[in-house]
Formats: structure tokens, C-alpha cells, sequence
């Protein structure tokens, strides 16, 4: 069906509900937005689906919402006990969050599943956690975490805790064709309530959580013990963290703790902020500020559902921030080596990144026999690895990470979990200040000193709308026809092709392990790499770049010239 004909179709079907028909009312005259918002329906992949608030088959609305929502309970239907075992629903800080946490409950208590709803906005690793800990089936965040205001998203998870594995992502999408508007209809909340489909959670489960992520700190002591003089600035980007995040650090000890007051409480319109992001360096513009102020050690800002962490630690100079990388391997680095100057370093221990993450990751693992295990972008792949040591006993599990701020130490939870890594990082900058009156900017740096000097990149470009989405495929497309021998004048030492499955060096071709996905990634002489890769969840093209040397301004030079090339190459495709 054409755009204009499925617009006019929403009109007549949605006629009832007001908001939705003003919503297309205001655009009648524009067939741009009307083919934007009509031309595909939003999709739902293995990271559940994220779109743009608004009428139409190509946003998130409560129609879409109640569609995927009555799909999922099909599928739940299919397996066994699943419709008694129930999901668990979390919802964050986001426009319409509650909304949809609700629409979704109601209608799958419709459809004879039981639905466990949190009493009030909770983090992505709250709801992960919760999954296992009630022995859910599935579990639903409403969510887009540090995408913009305009968004909003529907982030499914399955019975381990984990994003949803590609064979119940199927289970949904096969049945979504079949599934019409007029038959994913919620339940009355009353009659759910009174039937015992419904059932709101909250305090017990909370605490249940914290206690699970306290067992992960790896230095009690110290932390009771710096904790009366580590100063932190906390903000939780009007988002979900407050809470839990703020809690965690009262009960580990940490006695300093100030929240920047304009962020400290849910908004969905994120009013301080361009992009509610740890990544974008403009989220911690009033932290920063604050952290000047008191002279706190160590500053540290979580996304809207708590899944993302970042930091800043104050130096000589002011505040410096650091990139996700530079987080994780320091996170790495103080997990490993306390726990094998304690004697709790296992035989068998293995950390897991992504191959976008830095390759300094894999050398510190290396230091401490630790095997360090790569896998693609997103979170339920170091989900799938925990499930794999588990149920093998090959490995056990230490750290997990992405570039892009996520972290997770525990196997409670199987997302990333920014409370776990608040609780962390305020401890390794406990660590560091006794040790050796350093911050965790000296400590990188002192990483760096020991591992080699590593840097890395990272170039988005925002391709949005059906154009975008075209505009994207042909570059992936023109990037594989023809592949860059060199960069900045080094040469590409292999290719690996992660959607057809091969690593090309030379004449030789090896079959690549990972799953298939649309990614290039070069491998250049000296150590150097870059990837492209088209985002997931965002309408953009991520361009990934990492250099190594025996100096911070080699490295610096590297990256520059290497990026620069390949930002061009980009371009001018």
C-alpha cells in the first residue's frame, strides 16, 4: 500500500482518538513527512525497535506499541509455561514511557499472559535483572536511551536476562503480518488486577537488585574507607539513575555525593542538554561546572535509562572527560589486578568487548592471563558469552564492555548496568587516590605507560529519512566494490567482511566466526584499524578509528591522518 493511502487509512481507522488525527491533520500538506512516516513500518530487530514519536506506521505510537505487544504474546504462547511465567515491563523517564509500559501490560494481560509493571520509572539493568529474578519469560523496557527527545523505543528481552536472541526475535516478526491494529487491544487495568494477569512490583524487587550489585564491589574496605573523602558529582540526565545510582553509592560508602540539581529529576524534554548522552561531551556542561565548584574528584553522568556511564576526573587544569575506551580498560585493568592480589583472580577468567572497542583491552587481559574474548556491536552478544560460560563452565566471567560507555561485571544482570559501573568507578578512583594520590586520568595514563599508547575515533553521520536509509546501503555497497588498498599512505595489511563472512589478506581467505552483519573493517599496518559500520538504532553511519604507538603524540598523529582519510573516502561517496 502506498504512503498517501496508508495515511488516509489511519485517519479513517484512528477517527476516534483525537490526538492521533491532529497529529496527521498537521501534515496533510507536507507529503514529504507523510511519506516519511508511512513508507515501512517501523522495524523490530534484535534490539526490539526505536523510532520518532508520532501517528504513523514508521513511529512509535500506542498502535505500534500494542501491535508488537500482541505479537509477542502469540509467540509467548508457543512455549511452554511462557504465558504463566509472565514479563517483566520497566519504563523510563522518556515522553509516553509510562504510556506504553502500560498499553503493553494490558495487552498482553489480554492475551492470557501475566504482566509485571514497576510501580515507577527504573534502568534498563533493573528490568534485566528482574527478568531472572521472578523467572520471566521476557521482559519489555520503554525505552531509546540516549537518542533525542523526539524519540522513544521498545527495547525486548528473553528469559536469560538478555536482549532478545534472533530466534524470538523471528517468533515476533513471523507473526506481526497476521497481526492487525483492531485485535491488540489492552485489557481493563480493574479486570487485570482483579484476575491476577496484572501485577505492579516494586521495593522488593529494588532490593533484591542492589544487593546483587553490591556482592560486585571488589574493595569493600576501601571504599568504606576513602568514602569519607572522595568528593563526586553526580547527574543522572533527568533520566532513571537517580535512584538506584545514588543509593548504591550511600551503601558502599561513598558519604559526598551532590547531584547537579537542574538534571536531578525525570524530564522527558531533557531541557539542559542537546542529547541526553554520557558520550556527547555537552551532557556534562553543569556537572562540570559543579565538579569546578566543590573540586570533586570525580564527576560521573548516566544516560535516561541508566545503561550508560560517563566520567570526568578534575586535574590540575580543570575537569578532563574521558571516552568510553579509556573507562572500560581502566575498569578492566582495577577488577583484574585486585582480584589476583587478593588470590581471587579465577584460572579460567575471561573479559568480553566488542571489535569496535580498543585493542589495549585485549593487552591488559593478556597481563593478567585473562583471555579476552571479541564480539559485535551490542550488548546481548556479551550476554550471549555469559550464557556460554554458564552453561559450559569454559570460562568465568570477569568483565564485559563497549566503547560506547556500557559496562557489566556481574552475570545478575544481562545488559549493560551503569549502576554496577557507578559503584565501580567511584571505587577505582577510591583505589587510585590511596594508592598513589592519582586520579583515573592519571590512571589511564599510567595504562598507558605500561600497555603502549592507544587511541581511537569515532565519526558519525546522520543519515535520516528513506534517502538516509538508501544513502547508507550504497556507501556499504561502493565501500565493498571497492575496498581502500591504504589510508593517509598505510597500507590496508586485511579486510574482514562481517556480512559475508570473510577476512581477505592478500590471496588468502579465511572464514570469519561472528554472526553476519553489515560491517567493513580494515586492518592497516602497525596496529591500526578502522570500521564502518551503519548504526543499529540510529539513522547514521559510524566510522571507527584506533591507532597505536609509543607516544601520545604519535598516536594523536595517527589518528588524525587516518581519520581524515577516511572521513574524505566517506564523503565523497
Amino acid at each position: 500500500m502506498e504512503a498517501m493511502e496508508l495515511y488516509r487509512q489511519w485517519l479513517a481507522d484512528f477517527a476516534d482518538d483525537a490526538d492521533t488525527v491532529a497529529d496527521l491533520k498537521a501534515i496533510e500538506n507536507d507529503p514529504k513527512e507523510i511519506e516519511d512516516r508511512f513508507y515501512k513500518e517501523l522495524e523490530f530487530g534484535t534490539a526490539g525497535m526505536r523510532g520518532v514519536l508520532g501517528a504513523g506506521t514508521n513511529r512509535l505510537n500506542i498502535y505500534n506499541v500494542r501491535r508488537v505487544t500482541r505479537a509477542l504474546a502469540k509467540y509467548i504462547l508457543t512455549t511452554p509455561d511462557g504465558a504463566e511465567k509472565g514479563v517483566a515491563i520497566a519504563y523510563d523517564s522518556r515522553h509516553m514511557s509510562d504510556v506504553f509500559a502500560k498499553q503493553a501490560a494490558l495487552v498482553l494481560c489480554n492475551a492470557g499472559v501475566k504482566a509485571y509493571l514497576f510501580d515507577s520509572l527504573r534502568p534498563v539493568p533493573v528490568l534485566s535483572f528482574t527478568i531472572r529474578h521472578l523467572k520471566c519469560i521476557a521482559g519489555i523496557v520503554i525505552t531509546a536511551s540516549h537518542n533525542p527527545k523526539q524519540y522513544n523505543g521498545y527495547k525486548a528481552y528473553w528469559t536469560d536476562g538478555g536482549q532478545m536472541p534472533p530466534e524470538s526475535v523471528k517468533g515476533i516478526t513471523d507473526r506481526l503480518p497476521e497481526t492487525t491494529y483492531a485485535e491488540s487491544v489492552p485489557m481493563d487495568e480493574a479486570e487485570a488486577l482483579a484476575k491476577g494477569l496484572l501485577t505492579y512490583i516494586g521495593k522488593d524487587v529494588d532490593d533484591a537488585y542492589i544487593a546483587a550489585v553490591k556482592k560486585l564491589s571488589v574493595n569493600p574496605e576501601l571504599a568504606r574507607e576513602m568514602g569519607k573523602t572522595l568528593k563526586i558529582v553526580y547527574t543522572p540526565l533527568h533520566g532513571s539513575g537517580n535512584i538506584p545510582v545514588r543509593r548504591i553509592f550511600r551503601e558502599i560508602g561513598m558519604e559526598n555525593v551532590y547531584v547537579v540539581p537542574e538534571q536531578e529529576l525525570p524530564d522527558g524534554d531533557f531541557p539542559t542538554v542537546k542529547v541526553p548522552n554520557p558520550e556527547d561531551p555537552g551532557a556534562f556542561a553543569l556537572a562540570l561546572k559543579m565538579q569546578e565548584k566543590l573540586g570533586a574528584d570525580l564527576c560521573v553522568g548516566t544516560d535516561p535509562d541508566c545503561d550508560r556511564v560517563g566520567i570526568a576526573c578534575m586535574t590540575e587544569s580543570g575537569p578532563r572527560l574521558l571516552n568510553g575506551n579509556q573507562i572500560g580498560c581502566i575498569l578492566l585493568h582495577y577488577i583484574l589486578s585486585q582480584k589476583k592480589e587478593r588470590g581471587e583472580l579465577p584460572a579460567n577468567a575471561a573479559a568480553v568487548t566488542t571489535i569496535v572497542s580498543t585493542d589495549m583491552a585485549a593487552a591488559i587481559a593478556k597481563s593478567f592471563g585473562c583471555e579476552m574474548i571479541e564480539v559485535l556491536t551490542g550488548f546481548k552478544y556479551i550476554a550471549e558469552q555469559i550464557h556460554r560460560f554458564e552453561t559450559t563452565g569454559c570460562n568465568t566471567f570477569m568483565f564485559g564492555f563497549e566503547e560506547s560507555f556500557g559496562y557489566l561485571s556481574g552475570t545478575d544482570v544481562r545488559d549493560k548496568d551503569g549502576v554496577n559501573a557507578c559503584m565501580l568507578i567511584a571505587e577505582a578512583a577510591a583505589w587510585y587516590k590511596k594508592m598513589y594520590n592519582k586520579t583515573l586520568v592519571d590512571a589511564i595514563d599510567m595504562l598507558y605507560e605500561q600497555y603502549g599508547y592507544y587511541g581511537d575515533k569515532v565519526t558519525s553521520f546522520v543519515l535520516p529519512g528513506k534517502d538516509g536509509l538508501e544513502k547508507m546501503q550504497a556507501v556499504m555497497q561502493a565501500l565493498r566494490a571497492n575496498p581502500p588498498k591504504s589510508f593517509a599512505g598505510t597500507d590496508v595489511k586485511a579486510l574482514r567482511d562481517y556480512q559475508t563472512s570473510k577476512r581477505i589478506c592478500g590471496e588468502t581467505v579465511e572464514k570469519l566466526t561472528l554472526p553476519k552483519s553489515n560491517v567493513l573493517y580494515f586492518e592497516l599496518e602497525g596496529g591500526a584499524w578502522i570500521c564502518v559500520r551503519p548504526s543499529g538504532t540510529e539513522p547514521k553511519i559510524k566510522l571507527y578509528v584506533n591507532a597505536v604507538s609509543g607516544s601520545a603524540g604519535e598516536t594523536q598523529r595517527l589518528l588524525n591522518a587516518y581519520s581524515d582519510a577516511a572521513v574524505k573516502l566517506l564523503e565523497s561517496l
